[in-house]
């Protein structure tokens, strides 16, 4: 298996289907964070922006939002349909310098792809005394456990699994998950929340396996056998599927000095 940073250096091939078959955010994630944060939040850094679909949530609600992504292909499909509001920089959350702070430091399915020694003593110089720090994600899953255990049974002989793990071991049923567990040992931030964005979805087996081309465990394999695995797939998936798809989502306030 390949490493957490060679998995996130694989997305650049398939922005296009990223930005196709990956859900957006709702308004209903601005408007959590915005009564989290309590006032204004007029500027915000964005890590790992991918194509886009976190920065236009909050830069359609006003918020002028910094958006870094260190995949050039990736910030090229983010570019074509830009906010006035919004500035690009192509780089990764490891190579940005102290300097500007920001009301709000926010991650959208990008966190686990940044390095563990040092990420939030970065996040924290980045924030305002006082500032949000926000991370959102979580895992598409199949709705129906009968479709689910044929999917797994078809991908089995190619991909034992494609979840993402979590980054420092928490389990899945545990009540804090992370990186709720890594901001509650920081001592940089205070009042750690975690909360959850219910969303059901409904795809159809082509957009489905679109989805799937955009993960990361299958972007690893050989392309013949990524092809089989989706053949596999396809022959198993009824003809339109639903899926849960909900926002895990975490708030944390920088410390004041």
């Amino acid at each position: 298996m390949l490493g957490m940073s060679a998995r996130a250096q694989s997305f650049g091939a398939i922005a296009h289907a990223y930005e196709t078959f990956r859900p957006g955010y709702p308004d209903e994630l601005f408007d959590l964070v915005m009564t989290y944060a309590g006032r204004p939040v007029r500027t915000a850094l964005e890590i790992g922006a991918g194509t886009g679909k976190a920065t236009r949530l909050f830069a359609s609600h006003g918020v002028a939002v910094t958006a870094t992504e260190p995949d050039a292909a990736m910030l090229a499909e983010l570019n074509k349909a830009v906010p006035a509001n919004v500035t690009t920089v192509r780089a990764a959350f490891e190579e940005l310098r102290p300097g500007e702070t920001y009301g709000l430091v926010y991650a959208a399915a990008a966190l686990h792809w940044t390095h563990p020694e040092g990420r939030w003593s970065r996040v924290a110089a980045l924030l305002e005394p006082g500032g949000v720090f926000g991370s959102f994600g979580g895992p598409v899953q199949l709705a129906d456990p009968a479709v689910e255990e044929s999917v797994r049974a078809a991908r089995a002989p190619f991909l034992e699994s494609d979840d993402v793990p979590s980054p420092d071991g928490t389990a899945p049923d545990a009540e804090m998950q992370w990186p709720g567990t890594e901001l509650q040992r920081s001592p940089l931030f205070l009042d750690v929340r975690q909360s959850a964005i219910e969303r059901r979805l409904t795809m159809s087996a082509p957009d489905y396996l679109g989805y799937l081309s955009t993960v990361s465990a299958y972007l690893q394999l050989p392309p013949s056998t990524r092809q089989q695995a989706f053949d596999a797939i396809a022959r198993v998936l009824p003809g339109t599927v639903e899926i849960t798809a909900d926002i895990i989502v975490h708030l944390a306030r920088r410390r004041p000095e």
